[in-house]
C-alpha cells in the first residue's frame, strides 16, 4: 500500500484548519501537536460518508466501539476482555480525570513518570489531587526505585493514591516490557496504589518492540486502561474512547460521571471502530511510513544537529529531542521556532526531565521532516 505520509503537499496541509496547522503563522512548519499529515483511512472515509448522507448523526447507541477493540486487540495483542468490563468516553485524559474521581479523594497524590504528556499534570491538578512525580531513569525506563519512593509518599499517612501510566509513553517513545509492569503491578498492589494507564499510543509500535496491554499483566485486576483510535488514525476531531477495568474493578465503571460515561460523538464511535475493524492495513503502511521517518530522522540529525541527541521511539510517533549540548537554554522550542520557524513541543511543558528538551512530531512527509531538520541546523549556526 501506498505510504499515506507521503499522499498530501504541503499546500495541501495549509488548507487545514485544526491546531496544528492554524496555531503558527503560516511560513511555520509545525511538527509539534500529536495530528498526522496523513488523508482519513479509506475504511473511515467511507463510514463517516455513508453516516454522512442518511443523516446518521444522532446519539450514540450500542456497543460497537467495544466490539470493534476487543477484535483487533485479540489479533494485534493477543488480549482479550469483555465488552461488560468497559465504557465509552468522550477520550482518554477525560476518562481519566473521572477514573481519577472514582478511585482518590481531594488532595491524595497522583504519580506520573516526568517527562510526561503535560496534560497528566493539569487533569491531575484540575480535579484536585496533588501531583508526584517519578522520574524515567536516563535510559527513558521505568526506575522501579523512584516509583516505589513515589508510591510511598503518595500513601503516608493512609492515603488513597493513584498512578498515571502512559503506555507507551508519550514524550520518550518508549514502550514498557511485560517485566517493567509486573514490576508496576507488584508496587502498586503493595502500596494500595490504583494503576490508570493511558494506551492511546498502543497501536503505533514499531517491530523490536511489543505492546503489552496492562490489563494482561498479573496483578492489574484492579486497574483501568485508556483506549482510543485516535492518534493511530488522526481521529482526534471526532472524539472517542473507551475505559476498560480490570476484572476487580467492573463495578467502579458504574460510578463514574454519567457526563464522562455519556461523552462521545455517534460520528466519532462510527469512524473509530470502523478504523479497529477495518483499518489494519491501512494502520500497517503507516507505520511502515514512520519506520521509514524515524530511520531518516536519526541520520538527519547526525549530519545537521550533532549535538542533539535523540533514542529512537520505540512506539508513537514522537521523537524526545536532548538539544542541552547546543546550549540554548530551557526551552530550545522557542529558539526553533523564532530563529528558523519550525514549531516543536517545548520540553520545560513535560515537567521534571523537560528542560533543554523538546518533542518532534516526525508524522509528516519525507520533505516537511528533511527541511524542518534543516531549517533548525541553520538556526542554531
Amino acid at each position: 500500500m501506498t505510504n499515506p505520509l507521503e499522499l498530501l503537499t504541503l499546500e495541501q496541509l495549509r488548507r487545514r484548519t485544526s491546531a496544528k496547522w492554524r496555531t503558527f503563522d503560516a511560513d511555520v512548519l509545525p511538527l509539534w501537536v500529536a495530528e498526522m499529515d496523513v488523508p482519513l483511512a479509506p475504511a473511515v472515509a467511507a463510514a463517516l460518508r455513508e453516516a454522512i448522507a442518511i443523516g446518521d448523526s444522532g446519539y450514540p447507541s450500542g456497543n460497537r466501539y467495544a466490539q470493534a477493540l476487543a477484535v483487533f486487540a485479540a489479533e494485534r495483542w493477543d488480549w482479550s476482555f469483555e465488552e461488560t468490563a468497559s465504557v465509552p468516553v468522550a477520550d482518554v485524559m477525560g476518562g481519566i480525570g473521572g477514573l481519577l474521581r472514582v478511585v482518590t479523594a481531594p488532595g491524595d497524590g497522583v504519580v506520573i513518570n516526568s517527562p510526561v504528556y503535560p496534560p497528566f499534570y493539569g487533569f491531575v491538578e484540575l480535579n484536585g489531587r496533588r501531583v508526584i512525580e517519578a522520574p524515567l531513569g536516563e535510559d527513558h525506563r521505568i526506575d522501579a526505585g523512584a516509583l516505589e519512593a513515589a508510591f510511598a509518599q503518595a500513601t503516608s499517612g493512609g492515603s488513597s493514591a493513584a498512578f498515571l501510566l502512559c503506555s507507551p509513553h508519550n514524550p520518550t517513545g518508549t514502550v514498557h516490557t511485560r517485566e517493567e509492569l509486573e514490576t508496576v503491578a507488584r508496587l502498586a498492589a503493595d502500596y494500595g496504589v490504583r494503576v490508570l494507564v493511558d494506551e492511546i499510543h498502543a497501536p503505533l509500535v514499531y517491530s523490536e518492540a511489543v505492546h503489552v496491554p496492562y490489563l494482561s499483566v498479573a496483578g492489574s485486576e484492579r486497574a483501568f486502561a485508556l483506549l482510543s483510535a485516535s492518534k493511530a488514525w488522526n481521529l482526534a476531531g471526532v472524539k472517542a474512547a473507551l475505559a476498560v477495568a480490570g476484572a476487580d474493578a467492573i463495578d467502579e465503571l458504574g460510578r463514574l460521571d454519567d457526563g464522562v460515561r455519556h461523552g462521545p460523538s455517534h460520528l466519532g464511535v462510527i469512524a473509530h471502530a470502523a478504523a479497529l475493524r477495518d483499518g489494519g492495513d491501512w494502520l500497517d503502511s503507516v507505520l511502515a511510513g514512520l519506520e521509514l521517518n524515524r530511520r531518516l530522522l536519526g541520520e538527519l540529525l547526525a549530519h545537521e544537529l550533532p549535538g542533539v541527541l535523540c533514542q529512537p521511539p520505540q512506539g508513537t510517533y514522537l521523537a524526545w529531542l536532548d538539544c542541552r549540548a547546543l546550549g540554548l537554554g530551557d526551552d530550545p522550542a522557542e529558539v526553533f521556532l523564532e530563529r528558523g520557524r519550525v514549531a516543536l513541543s517545548p520540553g520545560p511543558r513535560f515537567g521534571s526531565g523537560g528542560a533543554g528538551h523538546a518533542r518532534l512530531n516526525l508524522a509528516t512527509s519525507s520533505a516537511i521532516l528533511t527541511e524542518a531538520v534543516a531549517r533548525m541546523a541553520r538556526a542554531v549556526r
